[in-house]
């Protein structure tokens, strides 16, 4: 007969929930409502024959991602921060603008798309909603207590199962899209590659580096038992262990919600001869009279929930970037008066994507190029963060080896290639 377990202690399960937080958070935002319209704009253009990047990419993002979060459990410090320990000015200066004015852009088309998936499902004003959602985002952020915004948030992921059940209600030619996803297609030409440095540029992200890192040291901040590795190695095994099934778990759920979406937009969309998609508002429309409309609101709700989830992620991964810079008070789990410059680069970053949504400005084709610009200075803070990790000084015991090591570089290379590639398919 199994010996019980003691009522108060937990089970497998809920043990293993309690280790998600910050990679889970970072993988569900990297799926906000302008990844959402590039990866529809992926399946719709060019079919089950680009579903195989999702798997490619799945090992090469969650190594990147443990790496970024290893460096802030184990230096005390965000990647920011050790830039600006170790790297020159000139460096980091222009990463850290490029982010916040790359975030700022993602969060306007993110809330542009929010405000449209609303007025789709009830009518009224898109632009009214898109300054709701960011107010409300910007009160959200300032004015909660840190612990009960990270439960919020990791409640929010729930809404990306929406695809899931969206990918169900729409009919998949399962054959097609599993040799799509195990066998490689490539077209030799600039759009098959903007196309997929796009896509690497929003799974492999530079603000997912940033917030994510970040977390863990916000997390650290807030656990009055938990120190930077470097001053408490007895901590490291048991950290390296949640870090690892907390980032594999956030990244393959990631990646499910985006093959999910690639697939349904190849069925109903690149079937039906719809190739142009330029936002995910617009997906979900056009959805409506080819998968019905239980998809049709599907697509909507969860366009909604991942901006809700996405918008605070992007302006605080801006805000971290330019406070540890700047060498200033960051931390979401500081009071508003302990941090103000911080919550205001985080406000600012949110009121421009406010702005945004009010002008003329089209930041949804912005957003398309944002997505190739993050792709593109992916690659020099990619290449540092792997010098980062492999250094002795910054890293003390805990420099990174093994297939881990490996991993980050071929992800590294891989970017590098898809942006060589890009280039090269212009200019010929």
């Amino acid at each position: 007969m199994s010996a019980k377990r003691p009522l108060n202690q937990p089970g497998p399960l809920r043990r293993f929930l309690s280790t998600l937080g910050p990679g889970l958070i970072t993988g569900a935002s990297d799926d906000d409502p302008s990844g959402i319209g590039t990866y529809s704009q992926a399946g719709a253009q060019l079919g089950f024959g680009i579903g195989w990047t999702m798997l490619f990419t799945f090992p090469l993002m969650a190594a990147v991602q443990e790496i970024s979060a290893r460096i802030g459990r184990t230096t005390g410090q965000g990647i920011a921060g050790n830039l600006r320990q170790d790297y020159p000015k000139g460096l980091l200066y222009p990463v850290a603008a490029l982010l916040f004015v790359a975030n700022g852009v993602n969060i306007g088309a993110d809330l542009s798309a929010m405000g449209d998936a609303l007025k789709l499902l009830i009518g009224g004003s898109s632009a009214l909603y898109a300054v709701l959602f960011g107010s409300a985002s910007i009160i959200a952020i300032v004015f909660m207590r840190y612990e009960n915004y990270v439960l919020v948030l990791k409640w929010l992921t729930l809404v990306l199962f929406a695809y899931v059940a969206t990918l169900f209600a729409t009919k998949i030619p399962w054959g097609q899209a599993l040799r799509g996803l195990l066998i490689p297609s490539i077209s030799w030409n600039s759009a098959f590659f903007t196309t997929l440095v796009a896509i690497f540029g929003t799974t492999i992200s530079p603000y997912l580096f940033f917030w994510q890192a970040s977390q863990e040291v916000e997390d650290q901040r807030v656990d009055k038992r938990a120190r930077p590795l470097v001053k408490a190695p007895s901590q490291a095994k048991a950290e390296f262990s949640r870090i690892r099934a907390d980032t594999l778990a956030g990244m393959a759920f990631s990646n499910v919600i985006a093959l999910s979406i690639i697939l349904t937009t190849a069925a109903a969309l690149h079937s039906s001869g719809v190739a142009t998609i330029e936002s995910s508002a617009q997906a979900a429309e056009a959805l409506r009279p080819i998968a019905g409309d239980f998809a049709f609101i599907l697509f909507a709700l969860g366009i909604i929930g991942t901006g809700l989830l996405a918008v605070p992620v992007l302006a605080g991964s801006a805000a971290y970037a330019i406070g540890e810079t700047l060498h200033w008070r960051v931390g979401l789990a500081r009071k508003p008066g302990e941090a103000a410059r911080f919550y205001g680069v985080l406000a600012a970053a949110t009121l421009i994507g406010v702005g945004i949504t009010l002008t003329p400005f089209n930041p949804i084709q912005a957003l398309y190029w944002s997505a190739v610009l993050n792709g593109v200075v992916a690659v020099p803070v990619m290449v540092v963060m792997m010098l980062i990790v492999s250094s002795r000084k910054t890293m003390r015991q805990f420099v990174i080896s093994g297939w881990l090591r490996w991993l980050g570089w071929i992800a590294t290379g891989a970017m590098m290639l898809c942006v060589v590639g890009m280039v090269v398919t212009w200019l010929v």
